[in-house]
């Protein structure tokens, strides 16, 4: 596994001033994006609301590297960021389901088998990515 050092000279990570504003707009999609998880949920279409619970996840996680200044140019990167920083912050479950998730949505989108998602699964999904979303709400008050 690359470290935040590592993401940093490849140029996954980069530096940048800190920005309250995108933090709070990177919370905004987040809220969005779970809310179209909900809609395709309750639409029964479960891989998007796994695509959309994701991206909710994304989003929120990004807003911490906003407010720290970080820019990611790559998904794993935020995974990797969130899980050396923000280690004594964030409940590990949260950034492990970050990271599962990210492959799941990697395999959905671009994967050439047809993955069954579950009712449950869905259902779980939404729960992890509104709980993360105001997980990290707290740390960027």
């Amino acid at each position: 596994m690359m470290d935040v050092n590592e993401c940093f000279e490849k140029g996954l990570l980069k530096e940048e001033k800190p920005d309250a504003a995108k933090a709070k707009k990177s919370i905004d999609i987040a809220k969005h994006k779970l809310e179209i998880a909900r809609s395709t949920f309750e639409a029964e279409i479960y891989e998007e609301t796994i695509v959309n619970a994701y991206s909710a996840m994304f989003h929120a996680g990004r807003s911490l590297l906003f407010k720290d200044g970080v820019s990611e140019k790559s998904h794993y990167a935020l995974y990797v960021y969130l899980k050396e920083k923000y280690s004594n912050k964030i409940e590990a479950r949260f950034v492990n389901e970050l990271n599962s998730l990210r492959l799941e949505r990697h395999e959905l989108q671009y994967g050439l088998e047809k993955i069954e998602i579950k009712e449950v699964e869905a259902e779980d999904v939404i729960a992890v990515a509104s709980d993360f979303i105001k997980v990290i709400e707290k740390l960027i008050k």
